[in-house]
Parts: structure tokens; sequence; C-alpha cells
């Protein structure tokens, strides 16, 4: 009596484990429901299917997080770059007074350098979010893998460092350098006689100038705003990476937990 019931069990467990879940699950011999081998076969089946929609869930994640990045770093860094433009043609120079010439090369070249790299940036942008948006318009699951923003990570990466650090950071700079270059002269009189040609160029203003404490209150009141700029930037980016590093700790404990589960239900098979 032993014998067709060890049979039947014998017939049941040559199932390979690769082979596809069938369309009707097998029965136990006494007809009570779904058979133990055919359970743990269905449940890997849907272990691997939900990784795989996981997995796209992550790469339209990371899509969709590379084109925010483009879309603010292509509008943060044309509009950073007007106004630096704006600001250098629009300054007004007083002739009649004898700049510091160090004054002049460090607003030339702050500028020039905060159009530069905010352009780099434009640049940038301009030449990825196109291909970007192709794809992130496309309704098709699989689709994510024809955009280049994987390829294209650490460019993405350099042109939002390049316009929200970097840019920010010259363009407080270029405020600064605007604000004495514009205030300097006022009341500039009082200090020297007026820079003209075959004279000797005036001296710096004494501290009674009002254009004078006017530039240096705009300094005193930059400087500031420039060291919390940048402690919340370092705050920010390593906020971030940590939150990243936590998922990531997870998503691998979760997965040696699946492990586990399979190396238990795999013993149990081999026992049975």
């Amino acid at each position: 009596m032993l014998l067709p019931e060890s049979g039947a069990m014998s017939s049941e467990l040559n199932v390979p484990m690769g082979s596809p879940a069938p369309g009707v699950s097998e029965r136990a011999p006494d007809g009570g429901g779904m058979d133990y081998r055919d359970w743990v076969r269905r449940s890997y089946l849907e272990l691997v299917s939900s990784n795989h929609h996981s997995v796209q869930a992550l790469s339209w994640r990371k899509l969709y997080l590379s084109r925010a990045k483009l879309k603010a770093s292509s509008r943060t860094s044309a509009l950073l770059s007007g106004f630096a433009m704006v600001a250098m043609v629009e300054v007004e120079l007083e002739m009649e007074y004898c700049y510091p010439p160090v004054l002049l090369i460090a607003f030339s070249v702050c500028t020039t350098v905060l159009v530069a790299v905010h352009l780099f940036a434009l640049l940038i942008s301009t030449c990825i979010l196109p291909n970007v948006e192709a794809v992130s318009n496309i309704h098709n699951l699989n689709s994510v893998s024809e955009s280049p923003h994987e390829r294209m990570h650490h460019y993405i990466e350099l042109a939002w460092g390049f316009s929200t650090a970097l840019g920010i950071l010259l363009f407080l700079a270029e405020v600064v350098l605007l604000c004495w270059i514009k205030f300097l002269p006022v009341d500039s009189s009082r200090s020297g006689p007026p820079c003209r040609t075959g004279t000797q160029p005036t001296t710096s203003p004494v501290p009674q100038d009002s254009g004078w404490k006017a530039a240096l209150a705009s300094t005193i009141i930059m400087v500031p705003v420039g060291v919390i700029f940048l402690v919340f930037t370092i705050h920010f980016y390593r906020s971030l990476v940590r939150h990243k590093t936590e998922r990531h700790h997870q998503e691998i404990e979760e997965l040696h937990k699946i492990k586990v589960q399979l190396d238990g239900h795999e013993r149990g098979l081999q026992t049975v």
C-alpha cells in the first residue's frame, strides 16, 4: 500500500526547478490544496517578477531625477548668466575716479568665469535634455534603457554642480564686487584730487566716505551669507549621500532575507 504513494511523490519531485509554473497547480494525492514544491516555485517566480519591476522602477526614478536636474540647471544658468551680462554692460564707471586696478581685474575675471561656468552648464543641459525628454514621454516600461541618462550621469552631475554650487558662489562674489565699483566713487572728492592724465593716482578712500561704508556693509553682509551657503551645500549633499547609503543597506538586508528564505525552502525540498 505504501509503494504507489511513494511513486507518486517521487514523480512530483522530479519536476525541474527551472521549468515554468504550470497553468494548473499540481494537487497532493489527498486532493488538499497546492503542493509544497509548487508553492515554492510560484513564490520564486513572483519574486523574480517583482525584482524585475523594481529594477525598472529604479531606472525610471533615475531618469526623472536626471531630467529634473537638467531642467533646473538650464533655468538657473540662463537666469544667472543673463544677470551677470547685464551687470557688466550696465555698470557705469566714474571716469574721474581712479579705481584700484585689483578691483577692476577681479570684477572682470569674476564676471567672465561666472558667464563661462553657467554657459557650460547650459550647454550640457541643452544637449542631453532633449534625449531624456524623448524617452520619458514614451509610455513603455522597457524604453528606459534607450535614455542616455545612465551613460551621461557624470555630465549631468557636473552641470548640476556648476549651476547650483559654483555658479551661485560666483554670483555672490559678483554682487560684492559690483557694490564696491558702484559705491566706491561716492563722496570721493573728500579723499583726494580726481584722477587725471599725467597725475599720480589717488590713494585709497578714507573710512569716512559714505560710499566706502556702503561697500563695506555689503561685504560684511555677504560674507556670512556665503558661509551659510557653503555649510548648507555640504550638509545637504552629506544628508543626501547618507540617505542613499541607508536605502542601499536596507535593500541589501531585504535581499539577504529573501536569500535565506529561498535557501531554507531548498533545504526543505532536499530533505523531502
